[in-house]
């Protein structure tokens, strides 16, 4: 179980714990099995095991959801924040046009500029927000109509 090395008046001592129960403890020492009783009972540690249950992004709006469209596809909805950050610039406003992949908001999260690119294709109905604006994750930033 463990082992440790004493010296004591000068003799050393090579002592090798075996077991431990309750008020008991089982060891050698140099060689010699002793049975020792303890004045207070030990209790062996255990490593915690951490179970984490499974996440789902904030922004998906239902896991058993398709999360692609078939290329050409116009789609209508939302374009959400993927961080919590700082708007520092958008690109386009309410009645524009936008095709996916298009950059449409500059966001500062963890120090750090994102480009936010439209995943969706149709016009522009809301821009929710504005430069300088903090937004967390989640938070609707632009929504796309047909």
């Amino acid at each position: 179980m463990k082992e440790f090395k004493f010296k004591i008046n000068g003799n050393d001592y090579n002592v090798n714990i075996t077991n431990i129960d309750g008020t008991t403890a089982e060891l050698e020492v140099n060689g010699t099995p002793y049975k020792v009783e303890i004045d207070k009972e030990l209790k062996q540690t255990k490593t915690p095991k951490l179970v984490r249950a499974a996440s789902v992004p904030s922004t998906d709006t239902h896991p058993t959801l398709a999360k692609t469209q078939s290329p050409g596809v116009a789609t209508t909805g939302s374009i959400k924040s993927p961080l919590p950050g700082v708007i520092l610039d958008v690109h386009i406003k309410p009645g524009d046009m936008v095709k996916r992949g298009q950059k449409i908001l500059v966001l500062e999260a963890m120090k750090m500029e994102n480009n936010i690119d439209s995943d969706k294709e149709g016009r522009v109905t809301e821009v929710k927000v504005k430069k300088g604006d903090n937004v967390l994750e989640g938070d609707v930033l632009i929504i796309i109509g047909e």
